[in-house]
C-alpha cells in the first residue's frame, strides 16, 4: 500500500529516537487532510497507538497506520527522503495525484 525508501527508512529511524520512539513497535502515522494550494495536503506523525478503524502496513521494516479515510488517496504512494543542500525533507511520490503543488505537501485528485 505505502511503500517506504531506504533513505525515509533511515531519516523515520533517527527522528523517531530523538523523539523517544521506537521504530521497531511504534507506528508512522500517515493521512489526508484538506488545505494546501492545491485541495489537499498529507499528514505525517509518530504515534505510539492504532486506532480500531485505522489499516496497518509495514515495509522495510517500518510500521505505518493509515486512518480509514486517507486510505484511498494514498494508495501506491512511495515515502521518500531528500536531504541536501536542496533538499525537500520527506516527500510523497503518489501515483494518484492528478497535480501538486511547487513544494510537494499538497495534491489534488
Amino acid at each position: 500500500m505505502i511503500k517506504v525508501s531506504e533513505s525515509a527508512k533511515k531519516k523515520i529511524a533517527t527522528l523517531m529516537s530523538e523523539e523517544g520512539f521506537d521504530n521497531m513497535k511504534d507506528f508512522v502515522r500517515v493521512g489526508v487532510k484538506s488545505g494546501g494550494c492545491s485541495g489537499l495536503s498529507y499528514e505525517l506523525n509518530f504515534d505510539k497507538s492504532k486506532a480500531e478503524d485505522d489499516k496497518l502496513f509495514e515495509d522495510n521494516d517500518i510500521k505505518i497506520v493509515v486512518d480509514k479515510r486517507s486510505v484511498l488517496y494514498l494508495a501506491g504512494t512511495v515515502l521518500e527522503f531528500s536531504g541536501g543542500l536542496n533538499g525537500k525533507g520527506f516527500v510523497f511520490n503518489n501515483p494518484n495525484a492528478q497535480r501538486t503543488c511547487g513544494c510537494g505537501e499538497s495534491f489534488s485528485l
